[in-house]
């Protein structure tokens, strides 16, 4: 049996990992990779010969695990995806966003006299399409065969709705080995998703490293958090908070929580807007999954009723309600994406609140550098927004209360549910160098034998 780990090797996206058995070949994700040294065309060209995978596994919806599908597809892979429900109807969602996106940019290169040919979309709605066909729907803790000898099993890894840790147990030549994929793993406690299941003893671990050597606050609760930043946005001083969220996840933990402090009593009925039509739909896929969600969401709706529902809650639904937003004088929270800021209705938002004294830019959750996210956040005190120069006038703060992966101390403890002894080798990937040295570090002084592979790297097992 051979691992190779093709994506998220060194560096965070492009999760994409091949597993080698005798007679059978799977792939393990296959997401884009958006590093900043990589052109995105780039993602067209894979290392193996995708006719020849008999089956990818994927883990969650996110683009970094689910975004290159389609090009896979398009480049000859015949097999089947398989992954949990709600991670079929997300990425469905997702790759759908994906070609919105591609199209978009090809619209501005037209336009533009300088740049008046790119290259073309990594791949176009029909191919989405086909590849939503593909997928074969599995549920947790249930063992599925992928052949006589080759068995699939998700566990739930927290992260994101549907998202899993994966286990593929292989009997060759009367020998049974196991080796489990992390996935994106998810935190305790976190609103609305189950958290990360431990998993069964294994031989060989692929695990993400996100986080190594990074310490979520823990002084304040979530719902703290945003009781005091509305308080001081929008009652203390009448203005406005906006809060750049990625449309799927953040967004609906986010509302979730709000809706718990109105439902109560916490605040006054501050108005909630979320500007996002992604966001809208992902709402639905969450309603949908009930099943899914956390006691603490499922016994809310017992209780109280739908946890994305709430009387001074209201989405969005077209550009014109949109536009409007800016007219809009009364305290209020506005919810929109993209989080880091790149495209997006939140840009509109920014371009008319940036220079406004009485509104506050409240980040949860990260921001790569080179984003118009990174730059507010370093405390630029100009920033280009739609072919203007504006001054910084908002205040800008930050929290990391509702990040939605674990950190090293989370790491850590979903590797020691392994017996070291029994563990042969724990790699680390899907982290920035830095944090997997951390991680790895710490992980090798408590007895655990640890490799960070190079990309096209390949061992044995």
């Amino acid at each position: 049996m051979k691992l190779t780990i093709w994506g998220a090797a060194q560096q965070v996206t492009g999760s994409m990992h091949l597993l080698e058995t005798e007679h059978y070949k799977i792939l393990i994700d296959c997401g884009l990779d958006y590093e900043r040294e990589t052109r995105l065309e780039e993602n067209e060209y894979f290392p193996f010969n995708p006719g020849e995978i008999d089956v990818v596994i994927l883990t969650h919806a996110h683009i970094d695990h689910s975004g290159n599908l389609p090009t896979l597809i398009r480049a000859g892979f015949e097999g089947q995806v398989i992954c949990t429900s709600p991670t079929a109807e997300l990425a469905e969602l997702l790759l759908l966003d994906s070609v919105n996106i591609f199209e978009s940019k090809q619209k501005k290169r037209r336009r533009s006299k300088k740049f008046s040919s790119g290259p073309s979309p990594l791949f176009l709605q029909k191919h989405v399409m086909e590849t939503a066909e593909r997928f074969v729907t599995i549920g947790f803790n249930k063992p599925f065969k992928l052949s006589g000898e080759i068995s699939v099993e998700l566990i739930p890894a927290g992260h994101l709705l549907g998202a899993a840790s994966v286990i593929i147990t292989v009997i060759e030549h009367g020998l049974e080995r196991r080796i489990a994929f992390s996935g994106d793993i998810g935190r305790e406690n976190y609103p609305v998703l189950v958290d990360p299941q431990k998993l069964p003893q294994v031989d060989y671990l692929v695990c993400e490293s996100t986080y190594g050597g990074r310490y979520h606050s823990k002084d304040k609760s979530i719902e703290q958090v945003l009781v005091e930043e509305i308080e001081n946005a929008c009652i203390k001083t009448p203005g406005r908070l906006i809060i750049p969220a990625f449309s799927i996840g953040r967004t609906q933990a986010l509302v979730y929580t709000l809706n718990k402090i109105f439902t109560d009593g916490l605040l006054p009925r501050v108005k909630i807007f979320v500007d996002s039509p992604l966001a809208n739909y992902a709402t639905e896929i969450y309603r949908k999954y009930l099943s899914h969600l956390n006691e603490d969401a499922r016994d809310f709706y017992q209780k109280a009723g739908d946890g994305f529902e709430f009387e001074n809650l209201f989405y969005v639904q077209d550009m014109k309600e949109s536009r409007e937003l800016s007219n809009y004088l009364e305290p209020c929270v506005i919810v929109s994406s993209a989080g880091m800021l790149e495209g997006g209705r939140i840009q509109d938002h920014l371009y008319y609140n940036i220079s406004n004294y009485y509104c506050t830019i409240l980040f949860i959750g990260y921001s790569a550098k080179g984003t118009l996210g990174h730059r507010l956040l370093r405390g630029d005190p100009y920033v280009h927004i739609r072919d203007r120069e504006l001054a910084v006038y908002a205040t800008i703060k930050r929290t990391d209360v509702l990040s939605g992966h674990g950190d090293h101390e989370d790491l850590v403890k979903f590797v020691e549910s392994q017996d070291r002894s029994t563990l042969k080798r724990l790699f680390l990937v899907h982290g920035e160098v830095e944090s997997m040295n951390s991680l790895a570090a710490d992980l090798y002084e408590r007895g655990y034998k640890v490799t960070i592979p190079e990309k096209g790297a390949p061992f044995e097992l």
